[in-house]
């Protein structure tokens, strides 16, 4: 995707940057992974599966760089790293070229204050203008808060996924499959 930059300010008149990633970004973004997988419930990952080398986070970000339908936005407060929020293919098949995954975790410090929304309608807008006609994603059945932001950005319910996620002491999480319209087809 082209490079994105767009200066935000927030209603608490805090201001924000939103910039695509860059590979410079790579020893960050392995910290953020750690961090945000401890510090929620809501992640696929345990801390200790992020075992990304540097060199593959930039060859990762690269290949984002590179392709024009995918997009890994990332927000900044002043030269702190807040969190990302991305858009990539559902698959590289022609039957599915109409449909993109977002993906969305910010440091806990950053929830509730309307960043997570903003990247949300950023990502959401440009998955629109690069073809994609609807916008897919799976969240945990018990994260409320996150459901309630995916429905007012237009998201809605169409599956459950039973038992999706094994947490280390055995307990599990549904999942919840939530699709937007980006357009008509």
């Amino acid at each position: 995707m082209a490079v994105f930059k767009e200066r935000i300010v927030m209603i608490q008149g805090r201001e924000y940057m939103l910039r695509s990633a860059a590979e410079e970004d790579a020893p960050q973004l392995i910290a953020y992974l750690k961090q945000t997988a401890a510090e929620s419930p809501y992640l696929l990952r345990e801390p200790e599966e992020v075992t990304l080398t540097q060199e593959r986070e930039q060859s990762f970000i690269r290949a984002k760089e590179e392709d024009g339908r995918e997009l890994m936005l990332l927000c900044f407060d002043g030269d702190r790293h807040v969190g990302n929020c991305s858009v990539m293919a559902v698959s590289g098949l022609a039957r599915q070229a109409h449909r993109c995954e977002v993906a969305i975790a910010l440091y806990r410090e950053y929830w509730g204050r309307g960043i997570g929304r903003k990247m949300l309608e950023t990502v959401l807008e440009t998955a629109g203008q690069m073809g994609y006609e609807q916008a897919e994603l799976e969240v945990v059945s018990s994260n409320r808060a996150a459901i309630g932001l995916y429905e007012k950005l237009g998201f809605k319910q169409y599956g459950l996924l039973p038992r999706n996620m094994k947490y280390k002491g055995g307990s599990y999480a549904d999942c919840v499959w939530m699709m937007k319209e980006l357009r008509q087809g």
